[in-house]
């Protein structure tokens, strides 16, 4: 009760207010790193269940369509709910999902543990998302919102590479033990640091309809769809790509490359977001576009696909604080609303792109996938020069 009952924002330490962000982010960072696993052990994943690289691609479906219906479900559910509550229980729920792919005999428990995962994802990020406000001072929201967001190129940095080779290493069902372990330090850090978070405003389905037809949103959920399709489409997929095409062993090191670009795009997508924030989305499109659509020309050699992963990093680094603020300046005035809608659009197309991805990859091939990738990402440059056109007209 005592944790519950713990001082405001306002009177904690600059310290402790601080620790609860980097908490949030490494919450996210956990879930972010269990969903996008399978892009590193995907091909040892079908192996071990007898079942193809599209079949297994589910894993990266299942979570995303599960999250895009539990984001405004959960959250309206639980409109009353400390927020410190949500958020703890969502991370005891991301534990046992691991606990269950780790242990799983048969490919349906492991698309079971990905039920889990979603529905972990609807909950958390919509709360997440846009919980910066409320543990930092006003003028450090911005930083606080940059760091937890952080936490998605830090999953593909860390978590992905390192959960790679820990799977090569010793199994890939060590990853998901691994990934169950953490869960539980981030459930003990966030009972520690979070203030009590009592819910400010009752969300209910009205108030989620009236953000949803807000001036902005539609751009955003556009954008979102597009850049979304077009990067889990054709990265879901990129473990085959440089096994097949590039003629890689291991991928460890390349998906490294990816990750630490991420976190460098992820940073100047924050820098810019405040002042720039078209310029921004514009820049991440086109980076995500060429990347996508020269390497199967260039990347068939491991300096060209090396290159190539770094450009495709450094633009997909931002996009996930670069959308949030999209959705948050279409929605200024409610916070939730504007996590949610972005949450569940962003996993709904996650979820989508993922299958779509992988039943283009069953009937072509890895750079085929890429192409169109590389096409969609284009859609989105288009769409944002066109806005930014009428707007100067």
């Amino acid at each position: 009760m005592s944790i519950l009952l713990a001082p405001s924002p306002a009177t904690r330490s600059g310290r402790i207010r601080w620790l609860g962000v980097v908490a949030v982010m490494l919450g996210i960072f956990s879930i972010v790193t269990t969903e996008i696993l399978p892009i590193g052990l995907l091909t040892s994943i079908g192996s071990d269940f007898a079942v193809s690289d599209g079949m297994a691609g589910l894993m990266m479906t299942m979570p995303g369509l599960l999250a895009a219906i539990a984001a405004p479900v959960v959250t309206v559910a639980a409109a009353r709910i400390d927020r410190k509550l949500l958020l703890c229980g969502c991370t005891l729920l991301l534990l046992a999902a691991n606990v269950i792919a780790a242990l799983a005999p048969e490919f349906w428990l492991v698309l079971a543990s990905r039920v889990l995962l979603g529905i972990t994802i609807g909950g958390y990020w919509s709360i997440a998302a846009g919980l910066a406000q409320r543990l930092v001072p006003p003028a450090s929201t911005a930083r606080a919102t940059t760091i937890i967001f952080a936490a998605v190129p830090l999953g593909s940095v860390l978590g992905v590479p390192a959960g790679t080779f820990v799977g090569n290493l010793a199994g890939w069902r060590t990853a998901f033990v691994v990934l169950g372990i953490l869960s539980a330090a981030v459930l003990v850090l966030l009972m520690w640091s979070l203030p009590a978070l009592p819910a400010q405003q009752a969300l209910d389905w009205p108030t989620l309809r009236a953000g949803l037809g807000a001036p902005g949103t539609r751009f955003a959920l556009l954008t979102t769809f597009l850049i979304v399709l077009a990067q889990f489409g054709s990265y879901t997929y990129i473990t085959p790509f440089l096994q097949q095409v590039t003629g890689v062993g291991s991928v460890t090191a390349l998906l490294l490359i990816y990750g630490i670009a991420g976190i460098a795009g992820n940073a100047l997508g924050g820098s810019m977001i405040t002042n720039h924030p078209r310029a921004a989305l514009i820049s991440a499109a086109a980076a995500m576009a060429a990347a996508m659509l020269l390497l199967p020309i260039l990347g068939r050699a491991e300096f060209g696909a090396a290159a190539l992963l770094l450009l495709w990093g450094i633009g997909y680094g931002g996009i996930p604080v670069i959308l949030q603020t999209c959705f948050a300046r279409a929605v200024p005035d409610h916070a939730e609303v504007s996590s949610v809608l972005f949450t569940a659009s962003f996993q709904a197309t996650f979820s989508l792109s993922a299958l779509a991805g992988g039943l283009l990859l069953d009937r072509t091939s890895p750079s085929t996938v890429l192409i169109c990738g590389g096409i969609t990402a284009l859609l989105v440059l288009g769409i944002c020069l066109s806005r930014r056109a009428s707007a100067n007209n």
